[in-house]
């Protein structure tokens, strides 16, 4: 019976690790294949070993093989939420658009919005500075400079901002009404056919949104809460196009994605507008809002030790947009994941891969009210400003990033059920796939400088 048993054990152990293998491979992860097949090989031969000598003693070193197989498997398996991580607090101040470094980094020397704002910010301006030092991003000189790649990102951003004047605009005088349910579960569907990866609805909030605009015509203009509801959107980023990040392919997919969230966006807001109701797209370069926050409530995700959205199901891997409206609409749940910001404390991959280090290896700590990471964005541009590219390295090494699959969404569900299996996971891929994984090779049908 017992060598029965080990057998089986055996052959369970090995076929599992060697399908993940034969998986990885697929995934274009070699190095993590190989890793598996041996230590399927090395796990399973204890098993092998002995079932196949028949025991001339009592047996003994098999039972406890197999017991501590089983009882491993067991408690790993056994539900076991973490605590601590189950509260989740509301800013207690708005945020000046002003500050982000994008705002900063229009400002034009010696203009009179220049000197105002480091007349009100002075604190800022050395950084600034540093970083005004350095060519840009998608600029020449940088470190990562590929004429063709930076070309095919500009113009997609520029593409973007040809959306800009359909962000808003006039609703019809004739109002379609419909009832709540049936609105709602269309415009999801239809946002989903558009090529979202979810769609998630929450009631608009006033921290939701920026309490002063910092860009274009917004610059210097307080921003309201003018809508009932918000329309969250995600899209998803190529795995392959990120996996060379910081090179120019993340940037070239970044833009990408930038214009598929807004070109949703906008046609979400137009159609709310041809059915009788405000409605306003929030899509790159002209958001009013802080989306991965509203993103959050919309139950869409957490905000990670990266500050950004990390989604159940593909991690930071996404870009967002948003719609606030008028017209009624059923909400999501805020479902709250204390299991995704218990990885996200012991985890610390994206911090150790920063080539910036603008992410804290630290807790959470309380600012401005809030319980939460806070990344240097300062360090975090700067070198954007030196590589050319928005970089995306903390996104590409976050375990949850890995493929939308069976194997990873297995591993994922397990994070969720134990905070043991979440350890265990832990461990596991920063052995198969790095601490500090290396960035792939840039596909090879991008031309060369």
């Amino acid at each position: 019976m017992l060598r029965i048993v080990l057998f089986v054990s055996g052959c369970v152990i090995f076929l599992i690790i060697f399908s993940v293998s034969v998986i990885s491979l697929l995934e274009n992860e070699k190095s993590a294949s190989l890793k598996y097949f041996i230590t399927g090989c090395v796990l399973a031969l204890p098993f092998f070993f002995l079932a196949g000598t028949g025991f001339h003693g009592n047996g003994l070193t098999g039972w406890i093989l197999a017991g501590t197989f089983l009882f491993v498997l067991i408690l790993i398996l056994i539900p076991l939420k973490p605590a601590n991580f189950n509260k989740r607090s509301i800013p207690e101040s708005g945020y000046d658009e002003r500050d982000t470094m994008f705002s900063r980094n229009d400002l034009v020397p010696g203009s009179q919005q220049f000197i105002d704002y480091y007349k009100m910010r002075p604190e800022n301006r050395v950084p600034d500075d540093l970083f005004r030092a350095n060519p840009g991003l998608l600029r020449g000189g940088t470190v990562f400079y590929n004429k063709a790649a930076f070309a095919a990102a500009e113009s997609t951003f520029e593409t973007v901002e040809r959306l800009h004047f359909l962000v808003s605009g006039m609703k019809s005088n004739n109002r379609i009404n419909t009832d709540r349910e049936t609105i709602t579960t269309f415009i999801k569907n239809w946002g989903k056919k558009l090529g979202a990866l979810d769609v998630g609805i929450t009631k608009s909030k006033d921290y939701h949104f920026y309490v002063v605009g910092g860009r274009r015509e917004r610059y210097g203009h307080p921003i309201g809460n003018n809508h009932e509801f918000a329309i969250v959107i995600t899209v998803e980023m190529d795995r392959q196009m990120m996996a060379s990040a910081p090179a120019s392919p993340t940037v070239m997919e970044s833009a990408l994605q930038y214009l598929s969230s807004a070109s949703i966006a906008v046609q979400l807001a137009r159609l709310i507008r041809y059915l009788g109701y405000s409605a306003r797209a929030h899509i790159d370069a002209n958001y009013e809002l802080l989306c991965p926050v509203i993103a959050r409530d919309a139950g869409m995700g957490e905000i990670g030790r990266m500050g950004l959205l990390m989604t159940p199901r593909n991690g930071p891997r996404v870009r967002i947009s948003a719609v606030t409206t008028d017209i009624p609409l059923d909400t999501d749940s805020s479902t709250h994941n204390p299991a995704m910001l218990y990885f996200c404390t012991h985890c610390k991959k994206c911090a150790s891969a920063c080539p910036a280090q603008a992410i804290p290896f630290e807790d959470r700590s309380n600012i401005d009210g809030v319980l939460r990471w806070q990344i240097d964005s300062e360090a975090c541009f700067t070198y954007w400003t030196k590589a050319g590219t928005d970089c995306g390295r903390c996104v590409t090494v976050c375990p949850f990033s890995h493929p939308n699959t069976l194997l990873h969404n297995l591993v994922r569900k397990g994070i969720e059920n134990s905070i043991l299996f979440s350890r265990l996971a832990l461990k596991l891929d920063d052995f198969f796939y790095g601490k500090r994984p290396s960035p792939k090779k840039i596909p090879g049908w991008l031309p060369g400088n």
